[in-house]
């Protein structure tokens, strides 16, 4: 658990922050955060062990009816596909393994971080 937000960040970015730590902790390597391709954006790309993992980071409170998980719509998930093909490309790695995770992580009102890493999420 992890407590402690930086005054001016929103909601999403102290959970993407608090995400990429937590990965971090649990032996990923961090390669990119918020990476743009295009109109695409995917929240973190990271290593774990030799296969690299596009993570979509979903963060709220624990008053929210909706499970962060389930705030993963068909299309967003396709814009994160697009952007995972275009990250492909760039990297001149057309073998590399992959797969698509969601973190959710819930910040509660005590400052908290609970974190639920959902690996291989979705597919192509």
């Amino acid at each position: 658990m992890f407590r402690f937000f930086h005054r001016n960040e929103t909601l999403g970015s102290q959970g993407e922050r608090l995400a990429a730590r937590y990965l971090k902790r649990h032996g990923y390597t961090i390669l990119e955060r918020n990476a743009h391709f295009g109109k695409y954006e995917i929240d973190l790309i990271a290593l774990d062990g030799d296969t690299t993992a596009f993570v979509e980071v979903k963060t709220r409170r624990t008053d929210d009816p909706v499970s962060p998980e389930e705030n993963v719509h068909y299309k967003k998930k396709q814009h994160i596909i697009r952007a995972a093909r275009q990250y492909i490309d760039r990297e001149n790695n057309p073998e590399m393994y992959y797969r698509f995770d969601i973190m959710a992580v819930v910040i509660p009102e005590s400052g908290k971080a609970t974190f639920t890493l959902f690996k291989d999420a979705f597919h192509e």
